[in-house]
């Protein structure tokens, strides 16, 4: 029998540098002459320079304490200049920890398309706060919740935006700030020449890159790709990622890293538009139909992000919000249809226990549509919540990355509640 994706993976994780870990925790970590990577969940770099230190990334405000006091090990200079490579609460919102007193404000900078990412989180703040209990396994009552009180402005926002690209010198050093699309629209990238260190934020995460995020906004997999080969063209000295570990003193594998993503993202554009390209068939045949690329580098298994996911984003952006499918153009309630597909087989309990018996074949992806309908055709049956929450438990159990893993368990969550993913 062919071992479970998830063990599978674990399996070989052991094998794998400290580095490639996707959670990599350490720190400060000098990759360069007076310079220092450290990471508590996301990565933060510091360039001590003789006007003070360029930071690039802050970490999360709770984190943001961790990496500051690890950074001042190393150096007791202010933050003369901040650079955030991009809005998310990893990587913007942690820059007070690191200020020292009495010293003058920093420069902040950040892409222009960035205040209005922070615009976006405070107009959806319950939503954003419902989506991440659901990326990270549990379940949210977005008008009790105080979750969302994360998704304001950083305590510190930009006060420099630029557009394409940005030149500063500090301390006589330059710095390059490129603006790339990727898991955001206000993603940089920052190169420092004389010290050959490359911070590509999220752009590389020693993992298949984030690209497909089922809950969140638009992603950009092939814009992506052209920064990853743009850094690699830098030919870096040292990778300080936004989440991993760093590589320090190899440029061969640096490039080879940074070269392979991009390729591995080609792939699945290339094979999606391919694929829309032959009749336009309904998304669903499109994203079960492409052949995924896969990798045994450490940095492109699907650890966080799953790679079907990818295909879905490449789909979004070309095509419309309609799946093709003509039933759904204008489809009934969901209860409705639940109910009635219900009556055909027996009722809700009799669909439950047909989605288990497939589910223990292994036949989770057709489990998962009879779970639904008998749990929304009888959500307050203990006898159904049960056995939809196991079938979800087991799904959850068979996938690879932290994603699918962690909405299948809230989804679990959600139906020993008796309330069908709402």
């Amino acid at each position: 029998m062919a071992q479970n994706p998830a063990a599978k993976f674990a399996s070989m994780r052991g094998k794998t540098p400290e580095e490639a870990k996707f959670f990599w925790t350490g720190g400060p970590v000098e990759v360069a002459p007076r310079t220092w990577f450290a990471s508590q969940f996301s990565g933060t770099t510091a360039f001590e320079t003789n006007e003070g230190l360029v930071l690039v990334d802050t970490g999360t405000k709770q984190f943001a304490p961790v990496l500051a006091a690890m950074l001042r090990q190393k150096t007791t200079a202010p933050v003369h200049t901040a650079i955030y490579t991009h809005g998310h609460i990893d990587h913007a919102y942690g820059l007070e920890a690191f200020l020292i007193p009495g010293q003058r404000k920093p420069r902040v900078i950040g892409h222009r398309a960035m205040p209005a990412r922070f615009e976006r989180y405070q107009a959806t703040a319950k939503h954003n706060a419902a989506l991440n209990a659901r990326q990270f396994g549990g379940t949210v009552d977005a008008q009790a919740n105080d979750a969302y009180q994360a998704f304001a402005a950083p305590p510190i926002p930009p006060d420099t935006l630029y557009d394409d690209k940005l030149m500063i010198a500090v301390g006589g050093e330059k710095f390059e700030l490129h603006h790339c699309k990727g898991e955001t629209d206000d993603h940089t990238w920052v190169w420092s020449p004389e010290r050959r260190v490359l911070c590509p934020g999220d752009l590389f995460i020693w993992a298949v890159p984030n690209d497909g995020n089922p809950q969140k906004v638009q992603r950009f997999a092939w814009e992506r790709a052209k920064g990853l080969r743009e850094m690699a063209a830098c030919q870096p000295y040292a990778l300080c990622p936004g989440h991993g570990g760093p590589v320090i003193g190899d440029t061969a594998k640096i490039v080879h890293m940074l070269s392979e993503t991009a390729e591995f993202l080609e792939t699945v554009v290339s094979r999606t538009l391919a694929a829309m390209e032959a009749g336009s068939p309904p998304h669903v045949d499109i994203v079960t139909g492409v052949e995924l690329p896969t990798s045994d580098s450490p940095w492109l298994q699907p650890v966080y992000d799953d790679t079907e996911f990818l295909v879905r984003n490449v789909i979004r952006y070309y095509g419309g919000w309609w799946s093709g499918r003509p039933s759904e153009l204008k489809p009934a309630p969901r209860k409705d249809l639940a109910c009635e597909i219900a009556a055909m087989s027996g009722g809700a309990k009799a669909l439950a226990e047909r989605a288990e018996k497939l589910a223990a074949s292994g036949e989770f992806r057709l489990a998962c549509h009879l779970a639904d309908f008998a749990l929304e055709a009888a959500a307050s049956d203990a006898d159904v919540q049960a056995k939809v929450a196991a079938v979800y438990d087991k799904r959850a159990e068979s996938e690879l990355s932290l994603m699918t893993i962690n909405i299948f368990n809230s989804a679990a969550a959600y139906a020993r509640a008796g309330k069908p993913f709402a």
